[in-house]
Order: structure tokens, then sequence, then C-alpha cells
């Protein structure tokens, strides 16, 4: 039996109003009497009423809806980074829908459309390790909907965009090893095809050019962030003739990965090789030794993106302009790159 869903019909006929008087009081329109606004807003509470969303945004031709398309969830980056996003957005009175693209391209483009369907009002994207054409996205721009890229951007887009100083954090991580006294510091980088991973291997090099340190490309392993692969990129760098003892890692989830996989060799951790890591994620400062990291600003980059969008979306198309805003990051030292005396009780 189809369940009936209350109308402004149904609380007009109650009240013996009209339904445009019902309506107007709904969305407090000033010429609407208190007494029958308060009438109105108890009933329609009392009924369960649910706006027609989509009748509303037909005449407004606005949905009051931000897109949040995302790679991953598999870390806790990019969930931080939507909770500063919905938290800019609800201080304007935005809601947000939120996808993930599982790193794969086809998906991202699945979202995207899914975005376009549900008439969103704007859109922030992070893109996939896969995605090499945006031609998905760029049809926001097309239909003057307003777009900003975070974290993971491209060239290609001339768009706002949001990113962290990926090279002069690498550059510092790396140093940091070189000054503990690290002499062969291995880099798993991460895939060619996003820019974050270019700039943070450039980093590595400059740092290693900088201390007068020899690039033996047998300690570069591109890593395409395949967490279950990092066991055997980690022992193919121990069993070497001449093994690391540094290590600068693309991401946390694969330093953590590393950490467990050198302690089960046995080799101590940072005595005979150092660690670092990027991200700052979860469990960073639990596992054993604690991990050395790049802590970047995540809720901070989700509301200035988010407020880079709001921005964009209350000028005329003509008025866009694709600016960049770097945020700065912070080297965390833990154990993994140097032993700190416990901190007293």
């Amino acid at each position: 039996m189809k369940v009936h869903q209350t109308t402004i019909y149904d609380i007009a006929r109650e009240l013996n109003i009209s339904k445009s008087t019902v309506s107007r009081a709904l969305t407090n329109h000033p010429e609407v009497k208190s007494e029958t606004r308060k009438a109105v807003l108890e009933l329609a509470e009392k009924l369960d009423y649910q706006r027609n969303m989509l009748s509303i945004n037909l005449i407004s031709r606005k949905s009051n809806l931000i897109g949040i398309i995302v790679p991953e969830f598999n870390t806790s980056f990019f969930p931080q980074v939507v909770i500063g996003a919905q938290e800019m957005a609800s201080k304007h009175g935005y809601n947000i829908i939120v996808s993930q693209s599982n790193e794969k391209f086809e998906t991202e483009v699945e979202n995207a459309r899914v975005m376009l369907a549900s008439q969103v009002d704007g859109i922030l994207v992070s893109i996939t390790k896969e995605t090499r054409s945006y031609e998905h996205l760029k049809i926001f721009e097309r239909k003057g909907i307003p777009i900003v890229l975070f974290n993971r951007v491209c060239d290609e887009m001339i768009v706002p965009k949001v990113v962290i100083n990926d090279y002069e954090a690498a550059f510092g991580a790396v140093e940091h090893l070189i000054l503990t006294g690290k002499k062969r510091i291995a880099h798993l980088a991460g895939p060619d095809s996003l820019i974050t991973s270019r700039k943070r291997l450039k980093g590595y090099l400059d740092a290693l050019k900088k201390h007068k340190i020899p690039v033996d490309e047998s300690l570069i392993i591109p890593y395409d962030l395949t967490i279950g692969k990092v066991k055997i990129y980690i022992k193919h760098l121990m069993d070497l003739k001449s093994p690391p003892d540094g290590l600068f890692v693309v991401n946390d989830p694969a330093a953590v990965e590393a950490i467990q996989t050198i302690k089960k060799m046995g080799i101590r951790i940072p005595e005979e090789i150092g660690i670092v890591g990027f991200s700052n994620d979860y469990g960073s400062d639990l596992i054993e030794p604690s991990l050395t990291t790049v802590a970047q600003p995540q809720r901070l980059m989700g509301s200035t993106a988010m407020q880079l969008l709001l921005d964009l979306m209350d000028k005329e198309v003509s008025q866009w302009k694709a600016v960049t805003k770097t945020l700065d990051s912070k080297l965390i030292v833990r154990n993994s790159s140097v032993l700190q005396e416990p901190e007293p009780n």
C-alpha cells in the first residue's frame, strides 16, 4: 500500500488557509503573520512534512547542494578534508553530496555524472591516480558550474586549486634524515601521474643534491598506492648488497607497512634505518616506533577549497579567477627517525 506523503495542500486544508500562504510561511516570508507562521510550522512538524526540494529547486534554479569527489576513503586524509569542507558549507546554508572513486577513473567519471544529475551548485574534486583525461570535469565549466580542485590537481584545467607545499615538505623530510646521519636514503615514490608524487620526488632529489649525496636510481621505487605491494618493495630494498639507511615514503599507510616489514626482518629502527612518512595519518603516532611524518592541514584544505568555491558561486562566470592556494605543512619528528627520551610521568 502506498504511503501518503504530507503536502502543503494537506496543511492548507487543515488550517483553512491558501496553499500559497502555507508556502510563504514555510519559507519565512515577511508578509505572513507570526501566529499563522507558528500554526503552519507546528502542524508541519506534527504531520512530518518534508519540503519538496525538487520543486523548490526548479523555481529557484538552485539546489543548495555542493558535490565533493575524492579518490579514496582508505586513509584518514580525505575524510578530514571533507569534514573541513562540510563545516564551511554548512555555515553558508549548503548541504554536500560526497562520493569516492576508489582510485578508478571510470568511477570518477560516473561520480561526475551523478553530480550533474543532482544539479549541484558547485563541486570540489580530487582526482584518482588513473585520471589523465578531464572532459568529465570540464563539462562543469562549460555549464557554468564552478569547480575547485584540491590536493590532487592537474595542470590542464585552469580553475582554482588548493594544494600543500609538497616540494618543500619532501625536501625538509629528506634533509631531516640526512642531518641525522643517513647517507643512503631510499624513496618509495607515488605514481608519476600525480603532481603530488612528482613534487615529492623532486624534493627528495634536490635534498640529496644540496648535501652532495649521489642519486642511486636503485633506491627509488615508483609505487602505485596498492598497499599490498609495499612488503615486496621494502624486502627488495633491504636485500640489496648496500641496503638503505634511510627511507622517505610518499604516504603514511605505506610508511607504517614499511615499519612493520622492516621490524619483522630484525632491522632496528631508527638505528639501522630511519623512516619518514607523509600526511600524519591516524595511527602514525601509535605504531612502534612512532612515525616521523609530514603533517598536512587537512581540515584547513577542505575549508579553504570550499571558501574558494563559495566565492565563485557569488560571482558571474566572467569574474572567475583561477587562483591557487598553497598551504604549509609541518614535519613532526618521532621515533622512526630519531630516538627520543620518553616523556616523564
